[in-house]
């Protein structure tokens, strides 16, 4: 079961980012199945730990690109990528001292965030980016 189903509208015009927005909703996808199949609480925080780790690799790539390619927003864009990283450390650590029933709190912010984020910040990068005469690549 999805609780988001991918498709052409998370699309920023950056691969290597659609790629990464790709294996964010499908780690976000194990985590909603995981609580929906009331996974024992150590498979559940195995996802949850792949999910935080993958983000916070897609995030950091993310910032290296927008300082290399000078994005105008970089600062701004930043400011809301600390945000969801402390705001997962704080959830992450309530559900480590045993506090389960985060769980859905996790796979809600999650969500909502992501979905958020993608067709708001992350759509204006590529906006930014197909603006330019040559699109750059990852490097």
């Amino acid at each position: 079961m999805s609780i988001v189903e991918w498709n052409d509208s998370f699309l920023v015009g950056v691969d290597p980012f659609d790629e990464h927005h790709k294996h964010l909703v499908t780690l976000l996808n194990l985590s909603f199945d995981a609580f929906v199949q009331v996974v024992p609480t150590q498979k559940f925080a195995e996802i949850f730990d792949e999910l935080f780790e993958y983000a916070s690799y897609h995030l950091s790539s993310e910032k290296f690109w927008m300082i290399e390619h000078s994005y105008p927003k970089l600062e701004e864009h930043l400011k809301e990528h600390n945000f969801f990283v402390q705001r997962l450390k704080e959830i992450q650590e309530d559900y480590r001292q045993g506090n389960s029933s985060v769980s859905l709190d996790i796979v809600i912010f999650l969500k909502d965030w992501l979905i958020e984020h993608i067709l708001k910040s992350d759509a204006d990068y590529g906006h930014f980016i197909s603006s330019q005469e040559t699109v750059p690549t990852l490097d």
